[in-house]
């Protein structure tokens, strides 16, 4: 039996404090692995129980009426727009742009984040400026550059249809319909959109058949402090640290450039740093980046070889990579195992309109 692990890393001095500062232990960062289907050492890849608030525990009720919600584009400003338009099952909940479109089709400067597995982020948004799903639910509703929906019209439309009524009433009892309503069952719907079935989950699990000999070692190097040195920051089990971190991309050397997360947390490591997105469903949600300036997984892997495009501020856990093009080529086939298998989306029916 071929047992593989990776070598210790040496950690040095600036490999501790980043450690630190994104909440890795020196344990972790000291992790190793034995690269073997269903090894106990892998488990932490394995995604634990869709977490929820305690005010608002998943039911068929509130998850029927967060879909309804979410797919409705009668709660914009133009009543053409829905949560769905940027974050659509027809491109793994993101909308296949670079970045996305808003109110009146205005190119907005950051890319629509997949929904998927979104339940698990401890933020939500680029730069994490909502702390829940609750929270978020209505903050692109409100904007004037994204649904722009004035929310009393929206709350008096739901009001209006009687549907709506019986199921917010069935949702939330005597809770009414109301923002804080709305914005749960959406939160509901949204920690549904789960990806935990993937080849690499699979394998993790046991089955030795799921990943083929090139995925497994693009997950020794994924995890490899001196190669890929992707875990530092797509850390298990959701391939996100749920931190912020500047990459370095061209746009950041740009006049005026998007400063992401400091302008939630004005502190200097936080300048054009932005959320570490899920790797999950990744094959699904290209253009990848905050900015979509990278249109496939190689072109996601050239990036990091250089270590940053722009190396002003740049985050303690980027350096340049020393990889081979078969290197290279056995991380996009491990990336590319993260997606789980797709099924038909069946659509909501829609309340009818109340004329």
């Amino acid at each position: 039996m071929s047992i593989a692990r990776i070598a210790k890393p040496t950690i040095t001095t600036s490999v501790l404090v980043s450690a630190f500062m994104f909440g890795l232990t020196p344990a972790q960062a000291d992790e190793h692995y034995v690269f073997e289907a269903g090894h106990t050492s892998l488990q932490e890849w394995l995604m634990p129980e869709v977490p929820y608030p305690d005010n608002n525990k998943p039911n068929a009720e509130r998850v029927d009426l967060g879909k309804m919600l979410f797919f409705d584009p009668r709660l914009s400003g133009d009543g053409n727009m829905s949560c769905a338009t940027c974050h659509s099952p027809l491109f793994g909940w993101s909308d296949g742009l670079p970045t996305a479109k808003g109110f009146k089709s205005k190119v907005l400067g950051r890319a629509s984040p997949t929904v998927t597995n979104s339940a698990y982020n401890s933020l939500q948004m680029w730069d994490g400026r909502k702390k829940s799903l609750e929270d978020q639910a209505l903050g692109p509703m409100l904007s004037s550059a994204e649904m722009n929906v004035d929310l009393s019209m929206a709350i008096n439309f739901l009001k209006g249809n009687s549907t709506y009524v019986q199921a917010f009433e069935k949702a939330y009892p005597g809770q009414g319909i109301k923002d804080e309503t709305l914005a749960m069952a959406i939160a509901s719907f949204e920690r549904t959109v789960i990806s935990n079935n993937s080849p690499f989950d699979r394998w993790i699990k046991g089955d030795k058949t799921a990943m083929n000999k090139q995925q497994v070692n693009g997950f020794k190097l994924f995890v490899d402090p001196e190669k890929g040195n992707c875990a530092v920051c797509h850390s298990a089990p959701n391939f996100s640290d749920s931190g912020f971190h500047n990459i370095g991309l061209k746009s950041w050397g740009q006049e005026n450039p998007d400063m992401g997360r400091y302008a939630i947390k004005p502190i200097n490591l936080m300048k054009g740093a932005f959320k570490t997105p899920t790797l999950r469903d990744i094959t699904l949600t290209a253009p990848y980046f905050h900015d979509g300036s990278a249109m496939t997984l190689s072109d996601v892997m050239d990036h990091y070889e250089t270590g940053g495009s722009v190396q002003t501020n740049l985050s303690p856990n980027m350096k340049k990579l020393t990889l081979t093009q078969t290197e290279k080529a056995d991380l996009v086939e491990f990336m590319k195992a993260l997606t789980s298998p797709q099924k038909p989306f069946v659509l909501p029916i829609l309340p009818e309109n109340a004329f």
